[in-house]
């Protein structure tokens, strides 16, 4: 049996984290711990720099389940782009009925990571507290949040502009002739839909079209209630329905079918992601394309900044992404226009 973490911290006198910090070059380890860590492994016959080129640096990667296509997208551009740095991905997935992304976090608190990469999680939920991140935080672990909220802790964040999105999405169908115009959203309290449905209360006052309250409903992401909530808001009189993502909008066609409506003659349909097969689908989806590679890549760039980077000190940085209108099949005039 090869010679352990454990047993080098054993000879050192000091914890597997504090070798796994000196191994790695982190910061949080004092000259005196870090020089005994160093004595330990030449005692045991090793060498810190052998042991600094061989070693493939972890990098996790935290998302919720991947039902929803768009995740799975991620987790495989994510990976494979860090195994091109020489960085070893593996991916913690979270459910509601499993391990929680809090769990996780802590089974991770005292491994030798890189970094973490989130793709959802209680930071892109309002007023969720950020204390969920203390362990990582607390070890100088460079994290980088995609598609959500810029918190009031150091770390990268990326994303797709959603306003952005939903204006690129109501544009559209109002340049179709649409004017009675559905909002299909998220969770009321999760960052991206908020920005959808301020930049949507915007373009409606902006373009002087009447949206009443009971044209956008809340719900969670998913087939099963985006169809229920497109029932809704077809007998409401949409004649467009703008969704948060491609479920929902996916949801949506369903429930126009089962009330006997033709997609786009009798009603138009938009979703948000542009998730794998959206394209084959019938009718084709008209979406907003996420600029997936470029935040894969900026993600993955991040982790390897140098250490005055925004990552590794007391900063933070922002950086949003401009999507891309996908016209397809299920967007077409508005025939009673």
């Amino acid at each position: 049996m090869g010679t352990t973490l454990a047993d080098i911290a054993s000879r050192a006198g000091v914890s597997p984290a504090t070798v796994s910090r000196v191994i790695n070059s982190k910061p949080g380890v004092s000259e005196e711990l870090r020089e005994n860590v160093v004595n330990a492994i030449r005692e045991l016959g090793m060498s810190l720099d052998r042991l600094q080129r061989n070693g493939k640096k972890p990098v996790a990667i935290i998302s919720p389940d991947l039902a929803n296509p768009i995740f799975p997208e991620y987790v495989t551009m994510l990976t494979t782009l860090l195994a091109q740095r020489d960085l070893l991905a593996f991916s913690c997935s979270y459910t509601l009925a499993g391990v929680s992304e809090e769990q996780y976090i802590t089974m991770l608190q005292d491994q030798p990571l890189t970094g973490a990469i989130f793709l959802a999680g209680s930071y892109d939920t309002l007023g969720s507290p950020s204390d969920t991140y203390n362990p990582l935080l607390s070890r100088n672990v460079p994290l980088v949040f995609l598609n959500g909220a810029h918190r009031e802790m150091k770390g990268v964040y990326l994303g797709t502009n959603d306003a952005k999105a939903m204006t690129m999405a109501l544009r559209h169908l109002s340049d179709l002739g649409h004017q009675r115009i559905g909002l299909l959203l998220g969770d009321r309290k999760h960052h991206p839909s908020v920005q959808k449905y301020e930049a949507a209360k915007r373009f409606f006052q902006t373009n002087h079209i009447d949206h009443p309250d009971d044209m956008t409903i809340w719900t969670t992401y998913g087939f099963e209630s985006g169809q229920v909530a497109a029932m809704e808001l077809i007998r409401q009189g949409a004649t467009a329905i703008a969704c948060a993502n491609d479920q929902l909008a996916l949801g949506s066609i369903r429930a126009a079918s089962v009330l006997g409506l033709r997609i786009p003659e009798d009603i138009s349909i938009i979703g948000f992601d542009d998730s794998p097969s959206m394209k084959y689908m019938t009718p084709s989806l008209t979406t907003i394309r996420q600029p997936l590679p470029q935040i894969c890549r900026a993600a993955v760039n991040s982790l390897l900044d140098p250490p005055s980077s925004a990552t590794s000190g007391n900063r933070r940085n922002e950086l949003l992404f401009d999507p891309e209108l996908i016209v397809r099949e299920s967007t077409g005039r508005n025939r009673s226009a």
